[in-house]
């Protein structure tokens, strides 16, 4: 016996009431977009990583990061600035250092995707 596939329907049924109340209430496509573009800054295991210890240590330079999660100070340098692009991360100069920690919106989001997995020696939220 041939296992059948699960993600679709056998029989073509439409509710049309429900559906379209609920398609009614999405968002625009350019809301959902720039929530993506957000949502994919997290994406890349460096930048999870690099937001992970932001999450742990609060606010941290270039240097301490870089030794954190084990990379190159220039690579965690470009990943920084796609997180800051994405609004994740926020800096501030302190004297010759650059400090880095999460925006609120950084904070949650990466709370929410570490959430979703269960990640090896991370508290869940």
């Amino acid at each position: 016996m041939i296992d059948e596939p699960v993600d679709s329907c056998d029989l073509l049924c439409l509710d049309l009431p429900h559906a379209e109340s609920i398609r009614a209430s999405l968002p625009e496509l350019s809301g959902v977009q720039s929530a993506a573009s957000v949502a994919k800054a997290l994406g890349d295991p460096t930048r999870l990583l690099i937001a992970t210890a932001l999450r742990t240590g609060e606010e941290l330079c270039v240097c301490d990061m870089a030794w954190i999660v084990g990379a190159a100070q220039n690579l965690v340098s470009h990943h920084l600035r796609q997180l800051k692009n994405a609004s994740l991360v926020t800096s501030r100069r302190n004297g010759k250092l650059v400090m880095y920690r999460l925006t609120p919106l950084g904070a949650q989001l990466t709370a929410a995707v570490l959430v979703s997995e269960r990640v090896e020696g991370v508290d869940r939220v």
